[in-house]
């Protein structure tokens, strides 16, 4: 700004008003690319989920753990693998301004709640269950069902080692889909062994791969040497003979490895859990081992697996604690509901007990202490607020009442209020008819309702 300019623009307030009339107005902030907002209505069925999955936990003995959304940066580095898809191309992560640490947001949830309960000597005293749900961040094409932010439900079992605790794990998976009236979800099942049978295998899979070079994709030939396990989830068609023809991992597995899968499919069977064996189930990160499974779909398209897991029996002295087993899964929440949709067995949204109709301003303080005492009752109560050209008319509110899906209106006209009454009508009966209770029987009335 020049001098002039700058002494108009102090001197005369006209020419300050003048000024911001011509200040072209701010662009809109939108929110990041594939960080979606949650609101009305949605945010209500993802509320009638989160209840489910918890009443869920409760039933299998699960306790809700809640661990921070930055981590250490090594955490998932040394935990997930520092050549798996997520540490090398996906993870949001930055230096810490204030001291330099390197820190990343949650890729996934496994190995935070382990590096708490290492931190928190959770274990001391025994194995522990636990679930969590909450945002995890990987920085990938946004398409349908998987965002950059996404939302997971996850259970981890620390401290136990049997294939008793394997199926527990995939049968509570199966509980959930039957509540929530999902259709076909299959299960596939696998066993990777332990780390020495994986090195077998791995090197008898590198050879055989290594027959093939001309057939591999530019994907495949950098995975060749540093992670030749994940080839084996290639969707490129040209090189499916080739994966199909390579050395099966079951075949090198000893004999502990094949009991404890023995066990898992046994204990499936006897639940009657159907199941495929997937010699080409690997997972993405480095820390599975032994039992491996997926509840996979056909009506998501692409993004077919809606929960996965397995077990990590060496993640806890990986990240600097004492050697436990562990096995756990992460189900993504946007998935699980737009198969509810697919399915067409979305929830109901909330609806409140009663609606308050007030018809004036003189009206809401006698209104005010009423709906107070039925809200501490425990019934849910909507009042009908004024805007700019007051309450409006009965009809008007009586319509928003019916739109509100409530089951009572609670009407304070003049001539009841002058009779120390409040009006009282059903909304979801035909032939109601609307009555008259004072302050006394409109609070037995609705303690009466909310023991129905």
């Amino acid at each position: 700004m020049t001098a002039e300019n700058s002494a108009a623009a102090t001197s005369a307030p006209t020419a300050t008003t003048t000024s911001r009339a011509q200040t072209p107005a701010a662009t809109a902030l939108r929110g990041v690319k594939g960080m979606n907002d949650l609101l009305p209505p949605d945010s209500a069925r993802w509320e009638w989920f989160e209840d489910r999955v918890r009443s869920l936990m409760r039933r299998y003995g699960y306790l809700f753990v809640r661990t921070p959304i930055v981590e250490p940066t090594p955490l998932f580095v040394r935990g997930l693998g520092e050549v798996t898809d997520i540490v090398e191309k996906e993870m949001y992560s930055f230096t810490d301004s204030m001291n330099g640490d390197a820190l990343t947001l949650r890729p996934e949830g496994t190995a935070g709640v382990v590096r708490a309960a290492v931190e928190h000597s959770m274990l001391y005293d025994g194995g522990k269950r636990l679930f969590y749900i909450g945002p995890m961040f990987r920085h990938e094409r946004p398409q349908r069902g998987r965002y950059r932010q996404f939302h997971q439900v996850g259970v981890e079992a620390l401290g136990f080692s049997g294939p008793d605790v394997d199926a527990e794990v995939i049968l509570m998976c199966r509980t959930l889909w039957r509540e929530l009236g999902l259709g076909e979800v299959r299960l596939d099942i696998n066993c990777l062994g332990q780390s020495a049978e994986r090195k077998a295998h791995r090197e008898a899979l590198v050879r055989h791969l290594e027959s093939g070079l001309d057939l591999l994709d530019a994907e495949a030939l950098r995975r060749l040497h540093s992670n030749p396990l994940r080839i084996l989830d290639t969707k490129n068609t040209a090189m499916q003979p080739l994966v199909e023809s390579a050395p099966r991992l079951m075949d090198f597995l000893g004999e502990a490895s094949l009991k404890h899968f023995d066990g898992l499919r046994r204990l499936l069977d006897a639940a009657g859990q159907p199941y495929r064996v997937n010699h080409r189930l690997v997972r993405g990160m480095d820390y599975y081992n032994l039992s491996v499974f997926e509840w996979v779909t056909d009506q998501l398209g692409a993004q077919g697996t809606i929960c996965g897991g397995g077990r990590y029996d060496g993640l806890t002295e990986l990240i600097g604690g004492k050697p436990a087993p562990g096995i756990g899964w992460g189900m993504g929440i946007e998935r699980v509901l737009d198969l509810m949709q697919q399915c067409g067995n979305s929830p109901e949204l909330p609806a409140p007990d009663v609606y308050a109709v007030i018809p004036d301003e003189a009206a809401m303080a006698a209104a005010v202490p009423v709906v107070e005492a039925l809200r501490a009752a425990g019934l849910a109560v909507w009042v009908h607020a004024a805007g700019a050209a007051g309450l409006g008319s009965m009809k008007s509110q009586f319509k928003k009442a019916d739109a509100s899906g409530a089951h009572h209106a609670l009407i304070f006209g003049a001539q009841e209020l002058a009779r120390g009454e409040v009006g009282l009508k059903p909304l979801r009966e035909a032939t109601a008819v609307q009555t008259s209770r004072t302050m006394t029987e409109v609070l037995t009335w609705a303690n009466e309702l909310r023991r129905a």
